[in-house]
Protein backbone atom coordinates (compact mmCIF):
# COMPACT_ATOMS: atom_id res chain seq x y z
CA UNK A 1 0.00 0.00 0.00
CA UNK A 2 2.58 2.38 0.55
CA UNK A 3 4.14 2.11 -2.65
CA UNK A 4 1.15 3.54 -4.22
CA UNK A 5 2.18 6.97 -2.27
CA UNK A 6 3.31 9.59 -3.31
CA UNK A 7 7.30 9.96 -3.13
CA UNK A 8 7.18 12.59 -0.39
CA UNK A 9 3.76 10.90 1.61
CA UNK A 10 5.97 7.56 1.17
CA UNK A 11 8.62 8.76 2.84
CA UNK A 12 6.51 10.20 5.14
CA UNK A 13 4.88 7.02 6.33
CA UNK A 14 8.07 5.08 5.90
CA UNK A 15 9.63 7.81 8.62
CA UNK A 16 6.53 7.48 10.78
CA UNK A 17 6.73 4.35 11.12
CA UNK A 18 10.36 4.14 11.88
CA UNK A 19 10.74 6.94 14.33
CA UNK A 20 7.41 7.92 15.68
CA UNK A 21 6.98 11.57 14.32
CA UNK A 22 6.64 13.26 10.70
CA UNK A 23 9.71 14.45 10.02
CA UNK A 24 9.87 18.21 8.84
CA UNK A 25 11.48 17.90 5.74
CA UNK A 26 10.76 21.73 4.48
CA UNK A 27 13.48 22.87 7.49
CA UNK A 28 15.33 19.62 8.65
CA UNK A 29 17.51 19.77 11.47
CA UNK A 30 18.32 15.75 12.50
CA UNK A 31 20.41 13.86 10.57
CA UNK A 32 17.55 11.47 9.18
CA UNK A 33 15.79 14.07 8.57
CA UNK A 34 18.19 15.26 6.40
CA UNK A 35 19.22 11.99 5.01
CA UNK A 36 15.22 11.81 3.80
CA UNK A 37 15.78 15.24 2.29
CA UNK A 38 18.47 14.24 0.27
CA UNK A 39 16.26 11.19 -0.77
CA UNK A 40 13.54 13.36 -2.08
CA UNK A 41 15.52 16.75 -3.40
CA UNK A 42 18.97 16.06 -4.23
CA UNK A 43 19.40 14.72 -7.97
CA UNK A 44 22.92 16.46 -8.23
CA UNK A 45 25.81 14.62 -10.53
CA UNK A 46 27.93 14.10 -7.92
CA UNK A 47 25.16 12.05 -5.89
CA UNK A 48 24.09 10.40 -9.17
CA UNK A 49 26.76 7.68 -9.25
CA UNK A 50 27.30 6.42 -5.61
CA UNK A 51 25.09 3.59 -5.46
CA UNK A 52 26.66 1.87 -8.55
CA UNK A 53 29.16 -0.49 -6.86
CA UNK A 54 31.54 -0.20 -10.20
CA UNK A 55 31.12 3.07 -10.58
CA UNK A 56 32.35 3.31 -6.69
CA UNK A 57 35.15 1.04 -7.17
CA UNK A 58 36.62 3.05 -9.94
CA UNK A 59 36.32 6.25 -8.53
CA UNK A 60 37.96 4.69 -5.05
CA UNK A 61 40.97 3.41 -6.77
CA UNK A 62 42.25 6.93 -6.94
CA UNK A 63 42.81 6.79 -3.07
CA UNK A 64 46.19 6.07 -1.76
CA UNK A 65 44.74 4.83 1.71
CA UNK A 66 42.90 2.12 0.87
CA UNK A 67 42.67 -0.98 -1.41
CA UNK A 68 39.84 -1.78 -3.47
CA UNK A 69 38.90 -5.25 -4.04
CA UNK A 70 39.45 -6.58 -7.13
CA UNK A 71 36.59 -7.04 -9.89
CA UNK A 72 36.90 -10.49 -11.83
CA UNK A 73 33.95 -10.23 -13.57
CA UNK A 74 30.74 -8.51 -14.00
CA UNK A 75 27.50 -8.77 -16.10
CA UNK A 76 23.62 -10.25 -16.24
CA UNK A 77 24.23 -13.65 -17.85
CA UNK A 78 25.37 -16.21 -14.30
CA UNK A 79 26.10 -18.62 -17.16
CA UNK A 80 29.33 -16.26 -18.09
CA UNK A 81 30.99 -17.53 -14.82
CA UNK A 82 31.43 -21.18 -16.18
CA UNK A 83 34.11 -19.32 -18.25
CA UNK A 84 35.70 -16.91 -16.18
CA UNK A 85 38.66 -17.81 -14.07
CA UNK A 86 37.38 -17.22 -10.57
CA UNK A 87 40.13 -17.27 -7.29
CA UNK A 88 39.82 -18.92 -4.42
CA UNK A 89 37.56 -17.06 -2.32
CA UNK A 90 34.81 -14.58 -3.52
CA UNK A 91 31.94 -13.10 -3.12
CA UNK A 92 28.52 -12.23 -5.76
CA UNK A 93 26.85 -8.98 -5.12
CA UNK A 94 24.02 -6.98 -7.73
CA UNK A 95 25.89 -4.07 -8.89
CA UNK A 96 22.46 -1.61 -8.38
CA UNK A 97 21.79 -3.03 -5.10
CA UNK A 98 23.26 -3.08 -1.18
CA UNK A 99 23.25 -5.87 1.35
CA UNK A 100 22.67 -8.50 -0.65
CA UNK A 101 26.23 -10.54 -0.83
CA UNK A 102 27.08 -14.46 -1.70
CA UNK A 103 30.33 -15.36 -0.81
CA UNK A 104 31.74 -18.51 -3.14
CA UNK A 105 34.78 -20.44 -3.72
CA UNK A 106 36.48 -21.15 -6.67
CA UNK A 107 35.27 -22.54 -10.20
CA UNK A 108 31.94 -22.81 -10.17
CA UNK A 109 29.76 -25.97 -12.19
CA UNK A 110 26.56 -25.79 -14.44
CA UNK A 111 24.55 -26.78 -11.21
CA UNK A 112 26.18 -23.98 -8.64
CA UNK A 113 25.56 -21.55 -11.69
CA UNK A 114 21.36 -22.67 -11.82
CA UNK A 115 21.40 -22.71 -8.02
CA UNK A 116 23.16 -18.88 -8.55
CA UNK A 117 20.14 -18.02 -10.72
CA UNK A 118 17.40 -19.37 -8.33
CA UNK A 119 19.22 -17.78 -4.99
CA UNK A 120 19.59 -14.22 -7.08
CA UNK A 121 16.28 -13.87 -8.39
CA UNK A 122 15.13 -10.48 -8.17
CA UNK A 123 18.40 -9.01 -7.62
CA UNK A 124 18.64 -6.27 -10.59
CA UNK A 125 15.35 -5.24 -10.23
CA UNK A 126 14.83 -1.72 -9.29
CA UNK A 127 12.97 -2.81 -5.78
CA UNK A 128 15.10 -0.28 -4.05
CA UNK A 129 13.99 2.42 -5.22
CA UNK A 130 10.57 1.79 -5.90
CA UNK A 131 10.07 1.14 -2.22
CA UNK A 132 12.57 3.74 -0.77
CA UNK A 133 12.57 6.27 -3.46
CA UNK A 134 16.28 6.49 -3.17
CA UNK A 135 17.55 7.83 -6.55
CA UNK A 136 20.76 7.28 -7.01
CA UNK A 137 20.21 3.55 -7.25
CA UNK A 138 18.12 4.01 -10.07
CA UNK A 139 20.86 5.12 -11.70
CA UNK A 140 22.78 2.27 -10.76
CA UNK A 141 23.40 -0.71 -13.84
CA UNK A 142 21.57 -3.28 -13.23
CA UNK A 143 23.91 -6.17 -13.31
CA UNK A 144 25.96 -8.40 -11.09
CA UNK A 145 29.69 -8.42 -10.09
CA UNK A 146 32.41 -11.14 -8.75
CA UNK A 147 34.82 -9.92 -6.44
CA UNK A 148 37.39 -11.09 -4.32
CA UNK A 149 36.10 -11.84 -0.72
CA UNK A 150 38.21 -9.47 1.98
CA UNK A 151 38.14 -11.41 5.40
CA UNK A 152 37.26 -14.64 5.80
CA UNK A 153 33.38 -15.92 4.83
CA UNK A 154 32.05 -13.77 8.03
CA UNK A 155 33.05 -10.77 6.32
CA UNK A 156 35.42 -8.76 8.37
CA UNK A 157 34.53 -6.22 11.05
CA UNK A 158 32.36 -3.04 8.83
CA UNK A 159 33.91 0.51 10.03
CA UNK A 160 31.14 3.32 9.06
CA UNK A 161 32.84 6.72 8.46
CA UNK A 162 30.30 9.39 9.41
CA UNK A 163 32.22 12.60 6.69
CA UNK A 164 30.69 15.98 6.61
CA UNK A 165 32.50 17.97 4.29
CA UNK A 166 35.61 15.74 3.97
CA UNK A 167 35.68 14.95 7.70
CA UNK A 168 35.14 12.26 9.39
CA UNK A 169 33.24 12.64 12.67
CA UNK A 170 32.08 9.72 14.00
CA UNK A 171 31.88 5.67 13.07
CA UNK A 172 29.37 3.13 12.65
CA UNK A 173 31.10 -0.18 13.88
CA UNK A 174 29.59 -3.14 12.69
CA UNK A 175 30.18 -6.46 13.70
CA UNK A 176 28.70 -10.35 13.16
CA UNK A 177 26.56 -9.36 10.48
CA UNK A 178 25.47 -12.53 8.71
CA UNK A 179 24.81 -14.30 12.23
CA UNK A 180 24.00 -11.70 15.22
CA UNK A 181 24.29 -8.15 13.93
CA UNK A 182 25.52 -5.55 16.26
CA UNK A 183 26.30 -1.42 15.53
CA UNK A 184 28.46 0.48 18.51
CA UNK A 185 29.58 4.17 17.83
CA UNK A 186 32.78 5.36 18.68
CA UNK A 187 34.00 9.15 17.86
CA UNK A 188 37.46 9.74 15.62
CA UNK A 189 39.45 9.49 19.15
CA UNK A 190 37.54 6.28 19.62
CA UNK A 191 35.64 7.14 22.79
CA UNK A 192 32.37 4.82 22.96
CA UNK A 193 29.12 7.30 22.16
CA UNK A 194 26.39 6.52 24.69
CA UNK A 195 24.43 5.78 21.88
CA UNK A 196 22.16 2.62 20.27
CA UNK A 197 19.87 1.97 17.49
CA UNK A 198 16.58 0.02 17.92
CA UNK A 199 17.34 -1.90 14.77
CA UNK A 200 21.07 -3.86 16.40
CA UNK A 201 22.19 -3.60 19.49
CA UNK A 202 25.79 -2.44 20.18
CA UNK A 203 28.57 -4.64 21.49
CA UNK A 204 30.44 -4.49 24.59
CA UNK A 205 33.65 -1.92 24.48
CA UNK A 206 35.62 -2.75 21.58
CA UNK A 207 39.35 -2.58 20.96
CA UNK A 208 40.62 0.25 19.03
CA UNK A 209 41.75 -1.17 15.67
CA UNK A 210 45.61 -0.49 15.14
CA UNK A 211 44.47 0.51 11.44
CA UNK A 212 42.12 3.34 12.51
CA UNK A 213 44.57 6.36 11.67
CA UNK A 214 44.90 4.75 8.08
CA UNK A 215 41.23 4.76 7.46
CA UNK A 216 40.37 8.16 8.72
CA UNK A 217 42.90 9.34 6.22
CA UNK A 218 40.58 6.90 3.99
CA UNK A 219 37.82 8.19 4.68
CA UNK A 220 38.77 11.67 4.94
CA UNK A 221 39.94 11.57 1.21
CA UNK A 222 37.19 9.62 0.32
CA UNK A 223 34.28 11.67 1.37
CA UNK A 224 35.99 15.01 0.12
CA UNK A 225 33.54 16.85 -1.97
CA UNK A 226 30.69 15.33 -0.69
CA UNK A 227 28.79 17.92 1.82
CA UNK A 228 28.24 14.38 3.56
CA UNK A 229 28.47 10.93 2.96
CA UNK A 230 29.21 7.69 4.49
CA UNK A 231 32.64 5.71 3.66
CA UNK A 232 32.53 2.16 4.63
CA UNK A 233 35.71 0.55 5.04
CA UNK A 234 37.31 -2.45 6.04
CA UNK A 235 40.67 -3.57 8.41
CA UNK A 236 41.94 -7.00 7.52
CA UNK A 237 45.67 -8.23 6.94
CA UNK A 238 47.21 -5.21 7.87
CA UNK A 239 45.37 -3.30 5.52
CA UNK A 240 42.32 -0.64 4.52
CA UNK A 241 39.89 -1.91 2.16
CA UNK A 242 37.12 -0.23 0.41
CA UNK A 243 33.48 -1.33 1.18
CA UNK A 244 31.46 1.30 -0.29
CA UNK A 245 30.07 4.59 -0.75
CA UNK A 246 26.66 5.22 1.36
CA UNK A 247 24.49 8.46 0.56
CA UNK A 248 21.40 7.35 2.27
CA UNK A 249 22.57 5.54 5.54
CA UNK A 250 19.76 3.33 7.08
CA UNK A 251 17.50 5.01 4.69
CA UNK A 252 16.91 7.78 7.47
CA UNK A 253 14.67 5.28 8.95
CA UNK A 254 17.29 4.08 11.90
CA UNK A 255 16.16 5.54 15.09
CA UNK A 256 18.97 6.83 17.31
CA UNK A 257 18.49 6.23 21.37
CA UNK A 258 18.46 8.86 22.62
CA UNK A 259 17.37 10.85 19.87
CA UNK A 260 19.19 14.06 20.75
CA UNK A 261 22.45 12.08 18.88
CA UNK A 262 19.75 12.63 15.78
CA UNK A 263 19.42 15.95 16.34
CA UNK A 264 23.48 16.64 17.39
CA UNK A 265 24.90 14.77 14.00
CA UNK A 266 22.56 16.14 11.87
CA UNK A 267 24.03 19.83 12.89
CA UNK A 268 27.10 18.78 11.25
CA UNK A 269 25.51 18.66 7.78
CA UNK A 270 25.14 21.89 5.83
CA UNK A 271 22.84 21.30 3.20
CA UNK A 272 23.95 21.82 -0.26
CA UNK A 273 21.80 24.36 -2.66
CA UNK A 274 20.92 22.38 -5.48
CA UNK A 275 21.80 23.32 -8.87
CA UNK A 276 25.20 23.67 -7.51
CA UNK A 277 27.59 20.18 -8.08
Amino acid sequence: MANALPERLRRDFEYLRAHRRIPKLKHPRTLTEKVNWRILNDRRRCISWTCDKLAMKAAAASCAHARVPRTHWYGVDLKELLDVDLPERWVLKPNNASGLVLPMSGPVSEEQVTRLIELTRGWLSPSTYNHLCEWAYEMARPMFLVEELVGDHLGPTDYKFFVFEGVPRFIQIDTRRFENHHSTYYDVEWTRLAVATKAFPAEADLMRPPGLEKMLRAASDLGRGFDFMRVDLYYTGNEVWFGEFTPYPGSGLIAFVPRTFDRQWGDLWQLPRLGEG
